[in-house]
């Protein structure tokens, strides 16, 4: 499929309602469980989320607009979101979360972006060039592993407690991955 801005802005405006659907009022252990060491909880999920929406996807995108290849993007902390306090509530960083994606959706649609603007280049750390086309695809797909993840991270909570019939839930045996590379 080629991407088309429209489409992406269509999925990245869904992102927030999607989670809230999926975490809003549910017990702590649901919002806190995870994978094991080294994996996150869907509480740390809305906070990596929250993360991109400050320093990754839009300010990499004004780079790209503005500045061009020649000043390579900021390396993104995919885990600054660990080192935050933990004593808000899920719901606060819901609300956090759609607030925020809303102004980066708003200042997306603001920039009115041709398919010129899209093919400009910018320079990721690790990545090398990439089109601002590349990074918006990139931002849906990321919204999109995320909520596969919490989706994972929650149904693992019951692995036992679904006894035999795990031999048909496959999502259960699936590999925990670390927050997707951004």
């Amino acid at each position: 499929m080629r991407f088309e801005l429209e489409e992406a802005i269509a999925v990245l405006a869904r992102t927030p309602e999607a989670l809230r659907a999926m975490l809003a009022g549910v017990p702590a252990g649901w919002a806190r469980g995870d994978e094991g060491s080294g994996t996150w909880s869907p509480y740390a999920v809305i906070g990596h989320l929250i993360h991109g929406e400050k320093t990754d996807w839009i300010p990499r995108a004004r780079i790209i607009l503005e500045q061009g290849p020649a000043r390579p993007f900021n390396p993104f902390d995919r885990e600054a979101m660990l080192r935050e306090p933990q004593d808000r509530s899920l719901e606060a960083l819901l609300d956090e979360f759609e607030r925020r994606r809303g102004e980066s959706l708003a200042t997306l649609r603001r920039w009115k972006l041709t398919p010129a603007h899209l093919a400009r280049r910018g320079t990721h750390p690790a990545l090398g060039s990439v089109t601002l086309a590349q990074l918006l695809a990139a931002w849906v797909v990321h919204d999109l592993d995320h909520v596969t993840q919490v989706a994972r991270v929650m149904a693992k909570q019951y692995t036992e407690a679904v006894g035999p019939w795990r031999a048909y839930l496959s999502v259960l045996d699936d590999r925990p991955e670390p927050g997707a590379k951004s």
